[in-house]
């Protein structure tokens, strides 16, 4: 098994790669750590054949991938228990998953998910791997694209800006919210949006890492 190190370094060029094309430098920004660091980890990845180097995009292995995704579904699966049964805040949740997933056996994940009665996401809304290492993306549009006066529901947050979680956390913008646009500010302004009754004004920058689907009553 790869070390706690490199189990982390997995997780983030998987979570990268949905995005579009890994490059040394994003790898750097989202673990915290040096550029020659990241180098130097790198060439460790490619000796275990877990990534590969193409023109300088950082690319999974068949093998890298496999290890990757069973990484996500024991930090997601974590972040469900930590949240869930042990009460800890959403914005908090995801630092202290990352140090309990290297821990989590097969046995013990297999009981985790039993007793969390195979939960489908994690707090934030991301989906969880299955097993067998499916995934169901989870499908809705940017809380930024939605025209003033519709209604929608939120399905993913974006989880790496504990900062944000603990913000939308205060206007109980959670999975699952249904949130209504009441007026969207030209030029790429703020939105103005109703939260369980309350209308408050949520920046461009916030709403484009909410992900919505429309609620029922708006839906064709």
């Amino acid at each position: 098994m790869p070390s706690a190190t490199l189990e982390e370094y997995l997780e983030t060029i998987y979570k990268l790669s949905e995005r579009g094309p890994v490059r040394p430098t994003p790898i750097a920004e989202a673990l915290g750590v040096s550029g020659p660091t990241v180098t130097a980890t790198l060439k460790r990845l490619e000796a275990h054949d877990l990534i590969s180097r193409r023109d300088g995009e950082v690319v999974l292995t068949d093998e890298g991938r496999v290890l990757a995704i069973d990484i996500v579904r024991r930090h997601r699966l974590a972040e469900r228990f930590l949240v869930d049964v042990l009460g800890l805040a959403w914005e908090d949740a995801h630092e202290d998953a990352c140090r309990l997933e290297h821990a989590l056996s097969p046995r013990v994940m297999e009981a985790l998910e039993e007793y969390l009665e195979n939960p489908e996401v994690c707090p934030h809304g991301h989906p969880i791997p299955s097993a067998e290492g499916e995934i169901v993306p989870v499908e809705g549009v940017p809380l930024c694209d939605i025209d003033s006066g519709r209604t929608s529901k939120i399905l993913q947050v974006s989880e790496d800006d504990e900062a944000m979680l603990t913000y939308l956390g205060s206007l109980g913008m959670y999975p699952g919210t249904v949130v209504r646009v009441c007026e969207v500010s030209p030029f790429k302004g703020p939105l103005l949006i109703e939260v369980n009754g309350t209308t408050y004004a949520l920046g461009r920058e916030v709403a484009e890492r909410i992900l919505v689907t429309a609620a029922d009553a708006d839906r064709d």
